[in-house]
């Protein structure tokens, strides 16, 4: 299951930064010159892969956290006390497009990865020191052991702007903030036996290598050796801070064991209750989510939309297809007054969209939800998962974007979207309700396309399938004073099983819209 402590600690993390001494291949880093680093050795990405193809080889060897009685200590409250020193960031100063400031170990993030800085084909370890530090009272810097290490690390924002866009942290979890600034899904490098009855495997980023800058272009290209007990990893991103951020990611994986469920370009999200589940709005906000729902490109075509649910239990759902287009974890509501929260600003949190960069062949789009009971959990992943059984042995490279924005990064012109769903008491208004409580109204309120620039009418089609029950009373309208359509349809049935409903809007046989799709548990 996803690592619920990581949305608390992010929330919070106080990271440092750290520099380089003059001289050597890692002198255009350097904004402090008595910062200690490692001799230089050779890297590039071919001997990165070599690095991961060899680990394979080998047993895994599972690490120890060092310290993890003082580490234990480091919980949220004593995060907040350490602080980072501003002038000792990685790639600081006037001529850099942004400076890199490294994490601190703590109770949620107890292991330690290794930062190298690359310019041209060498590489230097970064080492860690207490003078990176504030510490405050904590009394740390005198009781932690010198070689301590780093947890991870941040890509701060430009001009002096104490925010960051980009961050590594936990596992093989990183994160990009989007159009507004705002960090909300996260990403994985990998995600192993996910949504599975057995525990999930959390393989984790070891060692990063972070290449010297253009100082001309908002781009960072940054290399990570992923290790886990069934897999190794080379990857290779290069982050690009533009409208939102834009990953190219390449991955080449080295499978150690057999692999049951393996997830690729894995998305990782919260949704408690948005429009489509008032009856689970405990909290006085309107909605609480970071996603909204998952839509897919598929390899044919066509434009899927799935609203995100909180289930009564662990509900994974897969959807087959071959050489897929895209897909993401999106937010596509980004009304304020939809949220009403200016804390958490749940309207500004980013889309990621995944769009393949090669043939992904045969396999699935798989969507794990699991119940929540509040906003600190995230309880959202979605990942392709490919058709072929992951034997040991086998070498998979896999190559994509990964866009953190407010939107698709090539959304439908041609058709409309949902933008919004919503679920209640069933029958026609002024006439007597069904005696049955399972006869439940949905409406869907799709945007965008030709329907945008039609006038009102009432030949449009809402063709609706469920896998139980009726459907009735099904009806498609414009919405005044908009260019918005609704569709709305009763569907009656009985018992508490679930009910898989599809739904797109149609004029003389042609589709105007993408398909919604939504599983719905009866309240009995």
């Amino acid at each position: 299951m996803p690592d619920i402590s990581r949305r608390q600690f992010l929330l919070a993390a106080a990271p440092f930064p750290l520099a380089l001494a003059a001289g050597g291949p890692s002198s255009a880093f350097a904004a402090a010159a008595d910062a200690p680093f490692g001799p230089a050795h050779p890297f590039d990405f071919e001997r990165l892969r070599e690095m991961a193809r060899t680990l394979a080889a080998e047993a895994y060897v599972a690490p120890e956290p060092p310290v993890p009685d003082m580490i234990a200590r480091i919980d949220f409250d004593m995060v907040q006390k350490i602080r980072f020193r501003a002038d000792r960031a990685l790639m600081s100063g006037a001529s850099w497009p942004f400076a890199v400031r490294l994490f601190h170990l703590n109770k949620f993030n107890t292991l330690p990865v290794g930062i190298n800085l690359v310019k041209g084909t060498l590489a230097q370890r970064v080492v860690y020191s207490a003078a990176d530090f504030d510490y405050g009272t904590t009394g740390l810097d005198k009781t932690l052991p010198a070689d301590l290490g780093f947890s991870g690390f941040r890509v701060m924002n430009g001009g002096g702007v104490e925010t960051d866009w980009l961050a590594f942290l936990g596992a093989s979890y990183f994160r990009s903030c989007g159009e507004e600034g705002q960090y909300g899904a996260s990403a994985r490098g990998i995600s192993v036996d996910t949504g599975l009855a057995r525990a999930e495997e959390f393989p984790r980023f070891t060692e990063f290598w972070l290449a010297e800058p253009d100082p001309k272009r908002p781009t960072i290209v940054i290399y990570a050796l992923l290790d886990g007990p069934s897999l190794t990893g080379a990857y290779r991103f290069e982050a690009t801070r533009t409208k939102g951020a834009v990953m190219d990611v390449r991955a080449d994986l080295f499978i150690r064991d057999d692999i049951e469920r393996l997830g690729i370009a894995p998305l990782t999200s919260m949704y408690w209750y948005g429009e489509n589940e008032r009856r689970r709005a405990t909290d006085w906000r309107p909605e609480i989510h970071d996603s909204d729902g998952l839509a897919l490109w598929t390899g044919a075509g066509e434009r899927i939309w799935r609203p995100l649910i909180d289930p009564p239990s662990v509900l994974t759902n897969a959807f087959f297809d071959e050489n897929p287009k895209g897909f993401g974890l999106m937010q596509r509501d980004h009304a304020f007054a939809n949220y009403q929260d200016d804390g958490a600003f749940y309207n500004r949190r980013p889309s990621i969209w995944v769009e393949p960069l090669t043939s992904w062949g045969k396999g699935a789009v798989q969507l794990v939800e699991i119940p929540t009971v509040d906003e600190i959990h995230d309880n959202i992943v979605a990942y392709w998962t490919p058709e072929k059984p992951v034997e040991a042995g086998d070498q998979l490279t896999y190559s994509y974007w990964l866009y953190w924005q407010d939107d698709e990064p090539n959304p439908p012109s041609a058709i409309a979207r949902a933008v919004a769903t919503r679920i209640g008491q069933g029958g026609v208004p002024g006439q007597p309700k069904p005696g049955d409580r399972h006869k439940r109204k949905f409406v869907i309120d799709f945007a965008g396309g030709t329907l945008s620039q039609m006038a009102p009418r009432y030949d449009i089609e809402p063709v609706v399938n469920t896998s139980r029950g009726n459907v009735d009373n099904a009806y498609v309208v414009k919405i005044v004073n908009t260019d918005r359509w609704r569709a709305l349809f009763d569907v009656d049935t009985e018992g508490r099983d679930q009910i898989d409903l599809r739904c797109y809007l149609r004029l003389d046989g042609k589709a105007l819209t993408e398909t919604w799709l939504y599983q719905y548990f009866p309240d009995v």
